[in-house]
């Protein structure tokens, strides 16, 4: 099939789709941990997660300049760090994307069908890698559409909750995973030998807020933001020729960093992102107050929720529900690219990188899709939230540091933006929930130890020409009397027939010359002895 020539997108495409992606999941669920952390200093956290954000944003930017696309981080990890670096920042692109899919989903259901997240989730899950595997991609007009009407449910959230105060019904149930509501009793019901408590106090006092906890705060906001990367991303896996693809939708490439008009394009998406942020937060602690607000899985459902026209929580319901399933296409794709650039530096199994039938890299997506059913499975939303925040945190620390190493001369943006952000990034990372941290340590370990075990076993060199590698089997023997044998291990039973050539390493005809011949072939397409 051929492929249509790919038309260049300009610079407010590459704004649309930053942000389809950073308002795809993130605001519609952090607001949440993120008071619970920092209380009335929601704003500073917002504003320290945007600053953060940023540094990165500029960092990838220069990375990418020559070669857009997911992964950058692991690919000049390798190239100007050290091949070890590389693998810890892909493995942690992987966890980010594999958690960041398990929360669109849990979001997705505690939007849509909130008493059965999983039930939810996980088909979810399920048919949009099925959808991604059949070579449907996010487009950009499908952004184009998309962030206008996440624009509209956003302005309605502010209006009304800028507008009125819901009374607090402390009937909610909330959180499921670690949440105030796991800890006071509803109604301030105190415990045993406990002072009575209004149930607002009780919250108030289950979770103190300090500088930590602001800390904490931007770290899971951050989780939002994280989504500038699709702003400067190929509409294609990196080292993959377009020709190659050959997809009904294909992904659209877009505004290269570094051209005319794309510093400006990156400002003013992490500039429409901030603002949209900081209002949003603004409207949910006016309408919800800090306790209410810290306990709710669907905050924005929650602030319009008391309206007298049902119309405005079924508009945001379903803003959320198709903003999050948008942004799995988007996360299982990115997810399914970088595990796709590490197969094919042998980072990963050979079978993981090959592209399918439909130019799209399945088997990476799989992987990818199982990792966040399995997340789904052990985790709630925040968790998961803060699980993606933690590995997204460490992967552009790495990038920052890579971005260090750039010629002074190829950098767009300045190097104290990058200093400055990887020191952040880690700090952020470290203070988020110990069990979220504890699990990405493992996990990056874990998935660095492994890749290094690959990679070197890939770069072992293979036999050629009959010769084992030392310390291997046994000798060499001939199978059988009279030719009828080929080369063999001692004591096996197998080898290349007498008469049939093999293929050496090198891609040539070994020198196995047939009974009775004058020779073969060598490697090298010379006539061997």
């Amino acid at each position: 099939m051929p492929v249509e020539p790919r038309r260049r997108h300009g610079s407010a495409d590459a704004v649309v789709l930053g942000l389809a992606a950073m308002l795809g999941t993130g605001v519609f669920i952090v607001f949440a941990p993120a008071a619970r952390s920092a209380g009335a200093w929601l704003p500073l956290a917002v504003l320290l997660a945007a600053a953060v954000a940023a540094a990165s944003a500029f960092a990838e930017a220069d990375l990418a300049a020559e070669d857009p696309g997911p992964g950058a981080g692991y690919r000049y990890g390798r190239e100007l760090l050290a091949p070890w670096v590389g693998r810890v920042a892909g493995v942690a692109a992987l966890l980010a994307g594999a958690a960041a899919a398990a929360a669109a989903g849990l979001v997705f259901a505690n939007y849509v069908l909130p008493g059965h997240p999983r039930l939810v989730a996980v088909p979810l899950i399920v048919v949009v890698c099925a959808l991604n595997v059949s070579g449907l991609r996010w487009t950009v007009r499908g952004a184009w559409v998309l962030v206008p009407s996440v624009f509209v449910v956003l302005v309605v959230v502010v209006l009304i909750g800028l507008t009125r105060h819901v009374p607090a019904d402390w009937s909610v149930t909330g959180m499921a995973e670690g949440a105030a509501g796991d800890s006071v009793m509803p109604g301030g019901a105190p415990g045993a030998g406990a002072l009575p408590l209004s149930a607002e106090d009780a919250v108030r006092a289950a979770y103190p807020v300090n500088l930590l906890g602001v800390l904490t705060a931007a770290g899971l906001v951050f989780f939002g933001f994280a989504g500038f990367g699709s702003a400067f991303q190929s509409g294609q896996p990196p080292s993959q020729p377009a020709v190659q693809l050959a997809v009904p939708l294909p992904r659209p490439p877009v505004v290269r960093p570094g051209e005319r008009g794309a510093r400006w394009a990156l400002l003013v998406l992490l500039l429409l992102a901030l603002v949209s942020y900081l209002v949003v937060a603004a409207a949910l602690v006016h309408t919800l107050d800090i306790p209410r607000l810290a306990i709710e899985t669907a905050p924005l459902a929650a602030a319009v929720g008391g309206s007298d026209t049902p119309a405005v929580g079924v508009l945001v319901r379903a803003g959320a529900a198709a903003a999050t399933a948008c942004a799995l296409f988007r996360l299982l794709a990115g997810a399914g690219g970088t595990a796709s650039a590490m197969s094919r530096h042998r980072d990963l199994p050979r079978r993981v990188g090959p592209l399918g039938a439909r130019g799209v890299p399945w088997i990476a997506e799989l992987v990818v899709a199982a990792g966040a059913v399995l997340v789904v499975m052990l985790s709630g939303p925040v968790m998961a939230v803060a699980l993606a925040a933690c590995a997204a945190l460490v992967y552009f620390a790495l990038v920052n540091l890579a971005a260090l190493r750039l010629p002074s001369g190829t950098r767009r943006w300045p190097a104290w933006t990058s200093m400055l952000g990887a020191p952040l990034c880690l700090g952020l990372a470290v203070l988020l929930p110990r069990t979220q941290v504890l699990i990405t340590a493992v996990v990056l370990v874990a998935g660095c130890l492994l890749s290094t075990a690959l990679a070197r076993r890939a770069a072992r060199p293979a036999p050629a020409d009959g010769v084992l590698p030392p310390g291997v089997g046994g000798g060499l023997r001939s199978s059988g009397a009279g030719g009828d044998g080929g080369l063999a291990l001692a004591g096996s039973t197998g080898g290349v027939p007498a008469g049939e050539g093999g293929v050496a390493p090198d891609g040539g005809v070994s020198g196995l010359a047939p009974e009775g011949g004058t020779g073969g072939l060598a490697p090298d397409g010379t006539t061997g002895g």
